[in-house]
């Protein structure tokens, strides 16, 4: 897969996470803030990073530079997903389903945000097994990248879309 340049994109950033982590030393315990950010451009790519700093914008920015290192792109069907996936990351499954036009976005926290910066307004999803924010995130952007279109279908098999759908 090619890596995808952010510097051409307008991408939009939402906080997900925000936790305090710690690290015992001789003298004490020293306290930083790890962010978790996911940047997409509503229009099928998305990106998701990890920003760890003693100030909470510092780890906000870290974050953002981090998800514009990872962005993939998502095979969209109108303003949903061309078939069923399940995400898998770790512990954290992520069941996600094409929806009508109109039935909005049904996900939870950080699938939401995957989704939404995705560009993707109609879905079904849920969370499986795991909770844990970066967990469900992963396993969200995992299903997304492997979601293929008739057409990527059809030209790998190296027959028509017509003949995919059976139409």
């Amino acid at each position: 897969m090619a890596n995808i340049d952010a510097s051409t994109m307008d991408l939009q950033e939402r906080v997900v996470a925000v936790k305090r982590v710690s690290k015992t030393v001789k003298g004490g315990r020293i306290m930083k803030l790890s962010a978790l950010v996911v940047v997409g451009d509503g229009n099928g790519t998305v990106g998701f990073g990890i920003g760890k700093a003693s100030e909470f914008s510092e780890a906000i920015r870290k974050g953002c530079e981090d998800a514009k290192k990872n962005l993939v792109h998502v095979a969209l069907k109108g303003t949903t997903i061309p078939h069923e996936v399940i995400g898998t990351f770790g512990a954290g499954r992520v069941l996600m389903k094409p929806a009508a036009p109109g039935t909005g976005v049904i996900a939870g926290g950080p699938a939401r945000a995957v989704i939404e910066t995705a560009g993707i307004k109609d879905i079904r999803t849920k969370a499986l097994r795991s909770n844990n924010p970066c967990n469900v995130v992963r396993a969200t952007i995992q299903g997304l990248a492997s979601l293929r279109s008739a057409e990527q279908v059809a030209s790998v098999r190296g027959k028509s879309v017509q003949e995919i759908l059976g139409k």
